[in-house]
């Protein structure tokens, strides 16, 4: 089972690093065109570990460069939706 705190401290190491920068500057491009994304859609085109694909999209939350948009009912983790921390729910 997918855990943020198990998988964070594979993110600072060399290839964690890349990860984290490709799946960041991807999330971005995606965030500029549409404005929300799911995490599906994040890690989509990612190679590696899917567990670190998931914690990349999760730091940066951490970092609020993104936010999660909180849903009405509990959804699959694909399935959870994101935007700019500088933008507003609507």
């Amino acid at each position: 089972m997918y855990s943020y705190v198990e998988q964070k401290p594979r993110l600072f190491d060399d290839a964690g690093q890349r990860m984290f920068l490709s799946i960041r500057d991807r999330v971005h491009r995606l965030l500029k065109q549409s404005g929300a994304i799911t995490m599906g859609s994040a890690i989509t085109g990612g190679t590696g570990d899917t567990w670190m694909l998931l914690a990349c999209v999760d730091r940066m939350v951490e970092l609020e460069e993104i936010r999660e948009v909180q849903q009405v009912k509990a959804v699959a983790g694909q399935d959870r939706i994101f935007i700019s921390s500088g933008s507003k729910d609507r």
